[in-house]
């Protein structure tokens, strides 16, 4: 039976199970427990004074929004050798940031980056960009959207610069229904924001073996 990556539980004194949830500030990497299919492991550590816990998703703080979740989803991604027909691995299909609150976040971008488990930054797109980003809408009356230019999906290298290059990446923004990461209903003040890195899984196929921490920030928005 295949088992995913994303589903072993922390090594070390952190291993377990449970739903508990965590608590991270803006510019602070955390390791991130990846759900798939409702798995989830539990874990706790010491940064500074503060207790984290860590469950199913990832919790942060962002600077508009003290609390949103993330979750990586994953799928079968089959890359057969000569040797094994059966090669191949789970590779990250989507990163969701869940329960953003839209009207708080206005004038402002999110960013989102994976780190692998030596702490470097993963390409997440076409020309090494390592950070993909998108802008919230400038509206007090937000709606589902997949428009990648109303939504500013674009690529950025790890300090900040735009790359123009090809979106090959997808993004959902959800203000109604049911969200990915814990099946609430959503709303304006609490949106599913799902950046889908390749639909096609022609370029951009990550092993989720190697996604050690993820990150999100929120910027200001000069132009909005």
């Amino acid at each position: 039976m295949l088992r995913s990556p994303l589903e072993s539980s922390v090594t070390s004194r952190f291993g377990g199970l449970g739903r508990a949830r965590s608590r991270l500030f803006l510019g602070v990497a955390f390791v991130a427990s990846v759900p798939f299919l409702l798995t989830s492991f539990a874990a706790s550590v010491t940064v500074g004074t503060g207790a984290l816990n860590f469950g199913q998703g990832s919790q942060q703080a962002v600077a508009c929004d003290s609390q949103v979740y993330i979750a990586l989803s994953q799928e079968w991604y089959s890359s057969p050798t000569p040797e094994d027909g059966t090669n191949g691995y789970f590779r990250v299909k989507s990163v969701t940031v869940s329960g953003l609150d839209l009207l708080a976040c206005q004038k402002t971008k999110l960013r989102v980056r994976l780190i692998n488990n030596s702490g470097q930054e993963i390409p997440i797109g076409p020309e090494a960009a390592t950070v993909i980003q998108m802008a919230i809408p400038t509206t007090e009356a937000p709606v589902n959207s997949s428009d990648p230019i109303t939504l500013g999906l674009s690529y950025l290298t790890g300090d900040g610069r735009g790359i123009s290059a090809v979106n090959i990446a997808s993004i959902a923004l959800s203000v109604s229904g049911i969200s990915i990461y814990d099946g609430t209903v959503l709303s304006p003040n609490s949106a599913d924001v799902t950046f889908y890195l390749d639909p096609s899984s022609q370029f951009i196929n990550i092993d989720g073996a190697i996604v050690g921490r993820t990150t999100v920030e929120s910027v200001n928005n000069p132009g909005a």
